[in-house]
């Protein structure tokens, strides 16, 4: 007993000396690729130290979506949050790819009226600024973002209306399909930012599991011409992957940018072109060949 007191406390002491990690925020399906007429998937949903490791904090369910392969809306069902997670479930009733998204986009800012800095109401949109603006505010600074989190799940053989692009934010088009990846291969993905090939765009992709090895294993990529990128996997499971543009990475650090890349207000107080943020995160499962 003295002996396996002893091993715990040194475990926790050398998980103690972990440094912590950055927050990053994913959601998980059960699976990617099913078969069958009657078929479910399970998603947890979570922002956390380690990937797919719940520790942090739960991510919303109000604003995740389902979109099946005809372009319709899935029922969220069996929805739960708890301390650290939400999980909830999904019936794929068509044959084909779903994605589940949790997007949004807004804008940041802020004004001066009489004399003080003001900033712009939490969940103002571009649709909403004006209204937001009171009489009298000058000195208007703001910066638009677009964030999403998406991830796709495909029931018998792979589609590709779910892929077509809105044309706001970064967002991915299949040339390699996501549901069709197998260790040892090589993937080919194409990046947009608002609808144009995201060139020298910035991705990032981590293998879950982190928590269980000394080595994050993070691979650091950049996109072509063409917003495309080719990802070799190197082992089959679960990867997370980010790509963004200004401001702060999803869980890291400064962009290439840097602490003196673009920043809220920052191109608008200079009489220039509002900033643009945008970030992207998927979950990518790589099956054994």
């Amino acid at each position: 007993m003295i002996n396996r007191l002893a091993l715990l406390a040194a475990g926790t002491l050398l998980f103690a000396a972990v440094p912590a990690a950055a927050h990053r925020q994913w959601m998980l399906p059960s699976a990617t690729v099913l078969s069958g007429d009657d078929v479910w998937v399970t998603v947890d949903a979570a922002i956390s130290n380690d990937l797919f490791y719940f520790d942090h904090q739960p991510m919303r369910v109000a604003g995740i979506k389902a979109i099946a392969p005809d372009g319709s809306d899935a029922a969220i069902a069996n929805a739960s949050t708890g301390r650290y997670r939400s999980t909830f479930d999904v019936h794929l009733t068509q044959k084909g790819t779903y994605k589940i998204e949790n997007a949004s986009s807004f804008v940041m800012g802020s004004y001066m009226l009489n004399g003080e800095e003001k900033r712009l109401p939490r969940g103002t949109t571009s649709a909403t600024l004006a209204a937001a603006l009171p009489a009298g505010a000058t000195n208007v600074r703001t910066s638009e973002a677009a964030n999403r989190n998406e991830i796709f799940v495909t029931v018998g053989a792979p589609t590709q209306a779910v892929f077509k692009p809105s044309g706001k934010g970064i967002e991915l088009v299949p040339v390699t399909h996501p549901n069709d990846l197998v260790a040892g291969e090589a993937a080919t993905f194409q990046f947009l930012l608002d609808g144009a090939p995201a060139a020298g765009l910035g991705v990032t992709v981590i293998p879950g599991g982190g928590r269980y090895r000394a080595a994050l294993g993070q691979m650091d990529l950049k996109t072509d011409a063409q917003g495309k990128v080719v990802i070799t996997w190197p082992a089959a499971g679960m990867y997370w992957l980010n790509a963004s543009v200004g401001g702060r990475p999803e869980g890291g650090p400064m962009g290439a940018a840097g602490p003196n890349g673009p920043q809220p207000g920052a191109a608008a107080a200079a009489g220039g072109p509002a900033p643009r943020r945008a970030s992207y995160v998927t979950t990518l499962e790589v099956l054994a060949p």
